[in-house]
């Protein structure tokens, strides 16, 4: 079976075994019972919750609170997630009963084909979270954007993505390493795939001309020139922060990274400033999942945390970050730091109807960017 045909063969599975868990959801949404779930759930082993960020163990910890279960929390890498995932499956030895993941592609071609965990959306939020969120289901929509430091500069000193290629940005761009995060290379496709004729017309904005390249697309041309500009790469989001935020700089650095860094205004005194007027976008947004183990001993408290996560008291934590919920009934805080909120209409929207072609393209814009790549 040629990679195409294994392509439609798990997505064909996935969307079969998603459909009938979300059709059951359907049928069971007016006898759905809370307050049963919750005793089903005391009675229940101790469950433990991976996620990327640390905001997880408060989570736990209130969950535990409310309810009087015992609920952990566990900051584990997106990475990190799908192997231990994949090993406690294999070992029949679950550790991570819930799982907060930011990899959608790796989730819909690796995890839920292989039965290593299921998608469960609570029949009583079926309409407060937006079918596209449904099968499987994302509990925030999380963005990366570019931002500035304000001490230095009164406004975002760029004002189009391709500026960034140019000699006066030259090793002053701070940016993840795509090579350690999937969402960075899941970007670039979902760039190309969706969006590359605003690609295209931001070139023509940026240098008053056509783009002319041999590139397969204006993306795969701006990722080459990006790349070829040196960018100061990072292995983690707090290193971009603080080389952009920092106070006392005279030339910082321009970076992109997650909005919920700009917690670190109040709590590190940086002067992070978000590129509102950016264009094409000031940012792009990728989902997070709540996926449960198959091989859970407490099917019923997974479930329970997974309503809980989809609650304003539940998802508090994260939103206040800047993690934008999918449950419609909940608002961002007044007082959350990036300002996101105001260009929410402006971001790149992930479109997980392509997540199959992400995964499957991952590795060549891996590889596109490990050639094109100079210090």
């Amino acid at each position: 079976m040629n990679g195409r045909l294994t392509k439609l063969a798990l997505l064909g599975l996935t969307l079969t075994s998603l459909s009938a868990l979300g059709g059951a959801a359907g049928a069971l949404a007016e006898e759905f019972d809370l307050d049963a779930l919750i005793a089903a759930a005391k009675s229940e082993a101790p469950i433990n919750i991976y996620d990327s960020t640390g905001k997880i163990v408060e989570m736990a910890d209130a969950f535990s609170a409310k309810y009087g279960v015992k609920a952990t929390g566990i900051k584990v890498s997106a990475n990190s997630q799908l192997e231990m995932i994949i090993r406690e499956a294999q070992a029949n030895n679950v550790q991570g009963d819930v799982v907060m993941l930011t990899d959608a592609p790796a989730s819909v071609a690796q995890l839920l084909p292989q039965n290593f965990v299921y998608s469960w959306l609570p029949p009583d939020m079926a309409d407060k979270v937006p079918e596209r969120y449904h099968d499987p289901l994302a509990v925030t929509t999380n963005a990366s954007v570019w931002a500035y430091n304000t001490e230095v500069y009164d406004s975002c000193p760029v004002s189009n993505i391709w500026e960034l290629t140019k000699p006066e940005w030259k090793g002053r761009v701070a940016f993840y390493d795509p090579l350690l995060k999937g969402t960075y290379p899941d970007w670039f496709n979902q760039m190309a795939t969706h969006y590359d004729d605003q690609m295209r017309d931001a070139y023509n904005a940026a240098f008053s001309t056509d783009l002319q390249t041999d590139e397969a697309s204006a993306t795969a041309a701006w990722v080459k020139a990006f790349a070829g500009n040196a960018p100061l790469i990072s292995d983690g989001d707090d290193p971009i922060a603080e080389a952009v935020g920092a106070p006392g700089q005279k030339e910082p650095f321009f970076g992109l990274l997650s909005s919920a860094k700009f917690r670190d205004n109040a709590d590190k005194g940086f002067k992070l400033g978000l590129c509102k007027d950016l264009g094409p976008w000031p940012g792009w947004t990728y989902t997070k999942l709540a996926l449960i183990a198959t091989g859970t001993k407490s099917p019923n408290l997974s479930k329970l945390f997974v309503h809980y996560v989809l609650t304003e008291e539940g998802i508090a934590p994260q939103a206040v970050d800047g993690k934008l919920p999918t449950n419609v009934d909940i608002k961002l805080p007044a007082d959350e730091p990036s300002g996101i909120g105001d260009v929410l209409d402006k971001l790149q929207q992930y479109d997980a109807s392509t997540a199959l072609d992400d995964w499957d393209a991952r590795q060549d814009w891996q590889d596109f960017w490990r050639v094109n790549y100079k210090k």
